[in-house]
């Protein structure tokens, strides 16, 4: 059941100390969703649960965005990053998300482990806005992989310009609102 709404300008924005929490099989259903996420999305828990995560992508997200997401995941690495979500009323929200690959004792993947907080909305509207809607322009100029590939190497370049690696650029902007010199 992947509800598809249609987009809306109404914002929602997550107080200082929320906290969305939710858990995936390592194939992106959900299998955990806390109280919060349900309340933010609009979802209900039974809404939620097996549904694949990108239930909530805004369609304002480079797809590039989440090909870093599942390379670093793949990888064994977490991911942090800026998302705009969708809720299940067509309104959305920006969150500062976390993903951790879920390990077994043996290291084996149980699935994915993900806490998603408010960012700063200056920070968004100075940063992640501009560079996400150029990404978007190249995606959506292009076909498939090939657009995607474009994208990713648009924000790589952009990285590169700054001379940091997407890690530390989406830390450095979460924490301190501003890039490092």
């Amino acid at each position: 059941m992947t509800r598809q709404t249609t987009p809306r300008s109404h914002e929602v924005v997550l107080g200082e100390h929320d906290l969305i929490v939710s858990k995936t099989c390592p194939k992106g259903k959900i299998t955990y969703a806390n109280r919060k996420f349900m309340a933010i999305s609009g979802y209900s828990e039974q809404q939620l649960l097996g549904q694949p995560h990108n239930i909530i992508r805004h369609p304002d997200m480079p797809k590039a965005v989440y090909r870093l997401m599942w390379k670093a995941l793949q990888q064994g690495h977490e991911f942090f990053g800026f998302v705009k979500n969708r809720c299940a009323d067509g309104s959305y929200y920006w969150v500062f998300a976390n993903v951790t690959p879920d390990l077994d004792l043996q290291g084996e993947l149980k699935g994915y482990y993900s806490v998603r907080r408010k960012p700063n909305l200056e920070t968004i509207k100075q940063f992640i806005e501009p560079l996400y809607r150029s990404m978007l322009d190249i995606e959506a100029a292009g076909q498939g992989a090939g657009a995607i590939d474009q994208s990713v190497a648009k924000l790589e370049s952009w990285l590169q310009e700054i001379g940091i690696d997407y890690c530390h650029a989406m830390i450095a902007l979460y924490q301190q609102g501003k890039l490092p010199k």
